[in-house]
């Protein structure tokens, strides 16, 4: 057992730190800072600085222990990881930027082609750009309900072919997509020590470099969550889509949800992936899964950034706001909440809206990358 304690002797205005398995006091007088006002304010003051300093750097070290204890009795017991990757520290040598999943179903192979064929870059260019720019990209899907079926199958053959899935220890199904991601999180930040972990649907055309270089703006700051950020109403009619059956949670009937970022795409900083990942037995998964990732983080001191380059439309939206200069890093119509008829039309997005075929290469985000952690 962890045990530390600070001890401030008859200062009661001076904050402090107890931590004591696990729990943690803090108390605070202001009259203090009236009665040392002329006498050695200073020294009181950066006294306060490197207690909390010091606290906040134990408190890190125990979010890594508490990840790394739960990540290798995770990586132990999940049959579904490689005996390769089940040595930890070699999966912790190397530092990525952002981690990629494009959520995908069994009977999704023709979307999956389309994105292969447009901004997923294939076979050693993909190799290239984890090696080169951190950024791994995987479709992710978990297993039938008939485990070794058909579907499953012809997953597995699809990856012979391809080697770009993260399979799940989840078994698909609608209902059942705030699971999923809560499982997707998880088994991500045990396998990638990356930045950025993002969520994207299979049916959203993505401009890498871009979102690479918005999320860089915010690579320096703790709990993240990055998206666009909507408060849509609370459905509880029975029967209707995006129907909430614990819609009485949420106050009186006509209700909004509190913000939380559109379900085709977002990302997050590694604390959060990490919280997710420690606290996955216990979090509460809501109809939607963008709501329930929302939910996760509502309680919790998280900076929300709200931006509209992750939501743009289809053309001539982004194909307007690409010849002004403003690349859209996702585009998508709302709609059909993904591109409409993505098999078909995700070419024509890429071509009209895709940003310089080089700009991946070249991007300021990729010195980002440089140094571990």
């Amino acid at each position: 057992m962890l045990f530390w304690t600070w001890m401030v002797p008859d200062a009661k205005g001076i904050p402090w730190t107890s931590r004591t398995g696990g729990k943690q006091f803090v108390d605070y007088d202001p009259n203090i800072v009236l009665k040392n006002e002329g006498n050695n304010s200073g020294d009181i003051s950066g006294s306060q600085h490197s207690i909390l300093t010091m606290d906040k750097a134990i408190s890190d070290l125990e979010i890594k222990l508490m990840a790394s204890r739960a990540e290798r009795e995770t990586i132990q017991k999940d049959p579904m990881i490689s005996e390769g990757v089940k040595n930890i520290e070699s999966t912790l040598k190397r530092k990525y930027f952002m981690v990629i999943g494009i959520n995908t179903a069994f009977s999704s192979h023709k979307r999956r082609d389309s994105v292969r064929a447009t901004w997923m870059p294939q076979a050693e260019k993909r190799k290239k750009l984890e090696e080169e720019t951190g950024i791994i990209i995987r479709f992710v899907i978990g297993h039938s309900s008939t485990s070794g079926g058909i579907l499953d199958k012809a997953i597995e053959a699809e990856e012979k072919v391809h080697g770009d899935f993260l399979r799940l220890q989840h078994v698909e199904g609608y209902l059942e997509l705030s699971a999923k991601t809560k499982t997707y999180f998880a088994t991500a930040v045990s396998l990638w020590d990356a930045e950025f972990y993002v969520k994207v649907d299979d049916d959203i055309h993505v401009n890498l470099a871009t979102l690479g270089v918005t999320l860089a703006r915010h690579s320096k700051k703790p709990r993240v969550y990055i998206g666009c950020m909507k408060s849509g109403p609370v459905l509880a009619r029975k029967g209707v889509k995006y129907h909430e059956p614990e819609y009485w949670k949420f106050g009186e009937v006509g209700n909004k949800y509190f913000r939380h970022a559109t379900g085709q795409l977002y990302a997050i900083s590694k604390d959060l992936a990490t919280y997710i990942f420690i606290n996955q037995n216990v979090l509460h998964k809501y109809a939607n899964e963008d709501v329930s990732l929302g939910a996760w983080f509502i309680g919790l001191d998280v900076e929300h950034v709200d931006d509209r380059r992750l939501c743009c439309g289809t053309p001539p939206d982004c194909e307007w706001k690409a010849q002004a200069g403003n690349i859209c890093a996702a585009s998508f119509d709302w709609r059909c909440s993904g591109i409409c008829r993505s098999v078909e039309r995700i070419m024509e997005v890429h071509e009209r809206c895709g940003e310089d075929k080089n700009a991946l290469w070249s991007a300021n985000f990729v010195q980002t990358i440089r140094t571990s952690s």
